[in-house]
């Protein structure tokens, strides 16, 4: 995969119904997310966008139309996905 291509995870929160700012956050914020765990998830493509899914699908879970703080919405992303792990397991 290239750096052009947009993932699925990523396709996903920009197809998002949210105004531009808070897209920006969330995006922001799943970039953020994610470079703090994706060492935990191998090098097997498929397993890598399955997480990544996970993430973004946490992100959108938490977020709304007021969401900015990049910070805050990553933290939250990351604790619902921890829960998401915990319920499966």
């Amino acid at each position: 995969m290239t750096r052009t291509e947009p993932t699925k995870a990523r396709q996903l929160i920009e197809g998002a119904s949210f105004g531009p700012e808070a897209l920006k956050a969330i995006g922001e914020a799943f970039d953020a997310a994610w470079a703090e765990i994706a060492g935990n998830f191998g090098d097997d493509p498929t397993d890598v966008e399955k997480a990544r899914l996970r993430l973004a699908n946490a992100l959108l879970f938490i977020a709304d139309e007021d969401s900015r703080n990049v910070e805050v919405l990553k933290r939250a992303a990351l604790q619902r996905m921890a829960l998401d792990y915990r319920r499966r397991g």
